[in-house]
C-alpha cells in the first residue's frame, strides 16, 4: 500500500500513523506480517503526475480471502477517519502475488 499525506507531516506523526496502522492489522490477525517504511525523497518527486509517496506499507497475507479481510478489519474505518480529519491523504493499493 502507498499513503501519500496531502501536505507533508512531521516524520513523528507518519510513524505514529504507521505504529497505530500496524497495531490494527496485525490486532486483526488478517496479516501474517506488516512492513513500513518512509519513502525517500529526491528531487525527483517535484514533478510527480500524481502523487508522492510519504510511506510504503506491506502486508502479507495468506489468500485472496485475507485480502478481502483487510477491507472489513473492525476499527480500520475510525483509523482512516480520524487521520483523515488530522491529515488528508490517499491511499493506493497493490495487490501481488510474492515478488520474491
Amino acid at each position: 500500500m502507498i499513503v501519500a499525506f496531502e501536505s507533508p507531516i512531521p516524520a513523528s506523526e507518519l510513524d505514529r500513523y504507521l505504529k497505530e496502522f500496524e497495531e490494527l492489522v496485525m490486532g486483526s490477525g488478517v496479516a501474517e506480517s506488516f512492513a513500513a517504511r518512509h519513502h525517500i525523497r529526491v528531487p525527483g518527486d517535484d514533478h510527480a503526475p500524481v502523487a508522492v509517496a510519504s510511506a510504503i506499507l506491506q502486508l502479507r497475507l495468506a489468500d485472496l480471502d485475507a485480502l478481502h479481510a483487510t477491507f472489513t478489519m473492525p476499527g480500520a474505518a475510525d483509523l482512516i477517519k480520524r487521520w483523515q480529519a488530522r491529515h488528508p491523504y490517499k491511499a493506493i493499493w497493490v495487490n501481488h502475488e510474492p515478488l520474491a
